[in-house]
């Protein structure tokens, strides 16, 4: 039987993920279709749940466990007037809670599984649609961005534009046992996420205009201050724009969007790349399902039963980001009682059980 042929656009970390992904599944050709010009190296990290860390495990042979940093503590701090109150903490003593990994260096090691699966890769540029015509299927994975996205989607998203940066940085220091950490302070949530013994990652999220004259020195203090050290090296700060994206449209016939181009949430709770192992692992087992009754994937309504499927979580989850972002946002309002609600929700076992339950698995169940 010939097999059927799906490319995915996009040599990013989803799409290098969703290529290995769906090349498992049998009666497939997969072709990853990438930039003539090669891409800036990624100097950032990415965190991910523990059940997603298991799915990398499935997708690539003999992962290396060094490429990733376990957590088994993750510890929230919000800043009030004399002090940082710890309000809430993750742990696991038999288990670990998250992994935090280099973007770079897991991308090397898709592109190598790549090679070793012998997925066919394309250099070219995806101008149109019609760049991509003679597959059964088509999966774009071409960041948020993307101006081809205009003619799947409707006007229907869920947009919002935070009129905020998010400053990013490798951190070395002399710290012992630093835990996965993040601090609502009240310039905005910083992020500390550990991705070896005597480096970490940062990530804080600030107003737009917040001291572009001297952040470098801004963020340095910072951390110092958080931290209560003055002995850090600071490497490869860059910034970006915040914004919030939640598509309400995933296809059209034979096209779908996946990965930030469907997707793109505020990073404090750590959860964007999260949602995109949980649509990959999803689209493989709806892919696999039809594959597996012979039924050509153009004939099978897979990606509506993958939008039906993965639509409402995404959705809800990004809402309950930003819910969340707006909740420790300066507020004249609600600042008085923060205080009193933090400690409420510290105290409530079940609410922990929750949120720790739906950090790993989301809220499919």
């Amino acid at each position: 039987m010939k097999k059927q042929r799906i490319c995915i656009a996009g040599d990013g970390l989803s799409g290098l993920m969703a290529a290995l992904a769906l090349n498992k599944i049998e009666g497939l050709e997969v072709h990853l279709i990438s930039k003539k010009n090669k891409h800036s190296k990624d100097k950032r990290t990415t965190a991910i749940s523990a059940t997603n860390h298991a799915f990398f495990n499935q997708m690539i042979d003999k992962l290396d466990k060094k490429l990733f940093w376990p957590s088994k503590k993750i510890d929230l701090f919000y800043e009030r007037k004399d002090q940082k109150m710890n309000f809430l903490n993750f742990d696991e003593d038999s288990k670990n809670l998250m992994y935090v990994f280099e973007n770079d260096k897991i991308k090397e090691i898709l592109n190598k599984e790549i090679k070793k699966k012998k997925i066919k890769t394309i250099q070219k540029s995806i101008n149109e649609l019609k760049d991509l015509d003679g597959y059964d299927m088509k999966i774009l994975c071409l960041g948020r961005s993307s101006k081809i996205y205009q003619s799947i989607v409707d006007k229907r998203s869920i947009n919002k534009d935070y009129k905020e940066i998010a400053i990013t940085g490798y951190v070395k220091h002399n710290l012992e046992n630093l835990n996965a950490a993040q601090y609502f302070l009240k310039d905005g949530p910083l992020a500390i996420l550990p991705f070896s013994k005597n480096n970490f990652s940062f990530v804080w999220s600030v107003d737009k205009d917040f001291s572009k004259k001297e952040i470098n020195l801004v963020v340095k203090s910072k951390i110092c201050e958080v931290l209560k050290t003055k002995k850090i090296q600071i490497t490869n700060q860059q910034s970006y724009p915040l914004i919030l994206n939640l598509k309400r449209t995933y296809y059209k016939n034979d096209i779908l969007i996946l990965g930030e181009g469907l997707h793109t949430v505020h990073p404090v709770a750590g959860q964007g790349f999260n949602l995109v192992i949980r649509d990959i692992n999803k689209l493989q087992e709806i892919i696999k399902y039809y594959t597996g009754l012979g039924m050509s994937l153009k004939s099978t309504p897979a990606l509506e039963d993958f939008t039906n499927n993965r639509k409402s979580e995404n959705i809800i989850t990004g809402i309950g980001i930003d819910l969340t972002h707006n909740f420790f946002k300066k507020n004249k309002l609600l600042d008085p009682f923060k205080e009193t609600i933090l400690k409420n929700f510290s105290k409530n076992n079940t609410l922990k059980k929750i949120s720790k339950f739906i950090s790993n698995q989301g809220l499919s169940i």
